[in-house]
């Protein structure tokens, strides 16, 4: 399809035309507990924006799940219906625990879905970021 080289090239003009489409500062890492992010993942076939919770330790990592778990019906209000795992093997073979949002059908290679893939992550990255700054408080206290 594409040569490693252009796949590259590509996914910078991706991120960069998003950037400048939808200037604005997001959380992100900057949640204010260690391992603990927002982020934005693109490839040829799907789009998802998650919550992350890394912590090496298992039982720090599944408090902080637990707490964000316990408000299931109020996150679905902020971002609508999600997927959750508690166990979450990343590529790597570390296991974290992940709440997120998918849209498929689209692709990163596709310059045509690229506003509709902009509209789903600024949508869903707004909700995430509401909810967690609504109940930043109560998440928090471990």
């Amino acid at each position: 399809m594409f040569s490693k080289q252009e796949a590259q090239q590509i996914k910078k003009e991706f991120w960069t035309a998003f950037g400048k489409s939808f200037p604005r500062k997001w959380i992100l890492y900057d949640t204010k507990v260690k391992d603990m992010a927002f982020k934005f993942s693109a490839d040829n076939k799907k789009v998802e924006v998650s919550f992350d919770i890394e912590m090496k330790d298992e039982v720090f990592r599944n408090a902080y799940y637990e707490k964000i778990w316990s408000l299931e019906d109020i996150l679905k209000d902020f971002i609508g219906d999600f997927q959750k795992d508690e166990y979450f093997a990343l590529e790597n073979g570390k296991v974290i625990s992940r709440i997120w949002v998918e849209k498929n059908g689209v692709s990163i290679f596709n310059r045509n879905t690229w506003q509709e893939i902009f509209e789903f992550f600024v949508d869903k990255m707004d909700g995430f970021e509401r909810f967690y700054y609504e109940y930043e408080d109560f998440i928090k206290d471990i």
